[in-house]
């Protein structure tokens, strides 16, 4: 089944030029990429964005992270876009990562790890509308 799922590719491949080949990797990975921007937001809306994380000892830091540089979000479509998406983003920590994954391809660490995916159809549809309803 086609799905759409948000793509962000992080302030950390940004600031490493690495947008150009991110976004090949996901063509080449039979993705269309439905819709692209690069925006900067703040630490509030990064704090809105990750709310699902709140209680978590790691969220602060995630918000000041997402807020401190450009980031460019996607819409990913293809089948099974979300699962598919996962797969190919490789572990969150970089050194767990599968190789061939784009984690462990450009992250720099667990925090540093270059690019985030929707981990549902429900979360997917949330974080497009949080990006693309504006």
């Amino acid at each position: 089944m086609v799905e759409q799922t948000l793509s962000i590719i992080k302030p950390d491949a940004i600031e490493r030029n690495l947008e150009s080949k991110i976004k090949t990797f996901f063509e080449q990975k039979n993705f269309k990429i439905a819709k692209s921007k690069k925006v900067q937001i703040t630490k509030e809306e990064a704090a809105e964005f990750y709310i699902i994380h709140q209680t978590k000892p790691f969220y602060e830091d995630l918000c000041n992270y997402l807020s401190s540089g450009p980031i460019v979000v996607m819409v990913l479509e293809g089948e099974g876009a979300v699962s598919k998406n996962r797969q190919i983003m490789g572990a969150t920590d970089p050194l767990k990562a599968e190789p061939g994954t784009l984690r462990k391809m450009y992250g720099i660490s667990i925090d540093k790890n270059s690019v985030h995916g929707s981990d549902s159809l429900e979360n997917a549809k949330k974080e497009i509308n949080f990006f693309f309803s504006k």
